[in-house]
């Protein structure tokens, strides 16, 4: 996926989000760019409510500092289904030996703001103070989720994302550790499979997420699937620590 540049105009091509309209202000998801792939819309604010009624839709914002809100769509979709999670020998066998402690939503603001961190490699991070209190609102009504990985006291890695219905929205990891986000995935799939969760949406294509089992979704597929599992319950209450033996 690329983003848009500073300079770059699309307002003959793109659809302007209202400020005061949720769910009938998002044009269908067909309607996404193919260059850059599933741009969708600009503008409107990344309140709880909107959020959530993106997410449902399959739209999710990404965005640099300085631009407007962007929302996104992309075909085909980057997906993982829980049970289909690819775990290596050698990170197996790293498994048995429990180097983390992990745990759930108990240190979310400091996870998303690791995960906000410049990295060596890449763009600046997305997440911005806007952003991250998007999350953090979400996160405190239940709604968004976060992994710790830790070493004693210290965080050694880490992600987070949404969770509606029996659908994960896979965010944003980190790592401080080796394998410290591979092993906060794995325990995070544990726990969606023990929650009867169907889908960990993974957003985009990268060969990373391909090595651990994600697979690519036509847009069309996506779509009915999260019409289907995103009106099904589960439960709210994560425990503190993960349960995997």
């Amino acid at each position: 996926m690329t983003r848009i540049g500073a300079n770059q105009s699309t307002a003959n091509q793109i659809y302007w989000v209202a400020d005061n309209v949720i769910r009938s202000d998002f044009p269908d998801v067909e309607r996404a760019l193919r260059d850059p792939d599933g741009l969708l819309a600009i503008g409107g604010d990344l309140s709880p409510a909107r959020m959530l009624d993106a997410y449902r839709l399959g739209i999710f914002p990404w965005y640099s500092q300085g631009q407007p809100i962007l929302w996104w769509s992309p075909d085909p979709r980057c997906v993982l289904e829980p049970e289909a999670l690819r775990i290596s020998t050698s990170l197996r066998k790293k498994l048995r030996k429990h180097p983390f402690r992990v745990t759930f939503n108990q240190a979310f603001p400091a996870v998303i703001k690791a995960c906000g961190q410049p990295r060596r490699a890449g763009p600046d991070t997305w997440i911005t103070p806007e952003v991250l209190r998007a999350y953090t609102a979400l996160h405190e009504a239940g709604h968004a989720v976060s992994v710790e990985c830790w070493k004693g006291k210290y965080l050694a890695g880490g992600l987070y994302g949404l969770a509606i219905g029996r659908v994960f929205f896979g965010e944003s990891m980190f790592s401080r550790a080796t394998d410290a986000s591979k092993i906060a995935l794995v325990h995070l799939a544990h726990e969606l499979r023990l929650r009867g969760v169907r889908l960990l949406d993974c957003q985009v294509h990268s060969r990373h997420l391909e090595s651990l089992g994600a697979t690519l979704m036509p847009r069309p597929v996506f779509s009915s699937l999260l019409a289907h599992y995103c009106r099904k319950g589960t439960p709210s209450d994560w425990p503190t620590e993960s349960t995997l033996p």
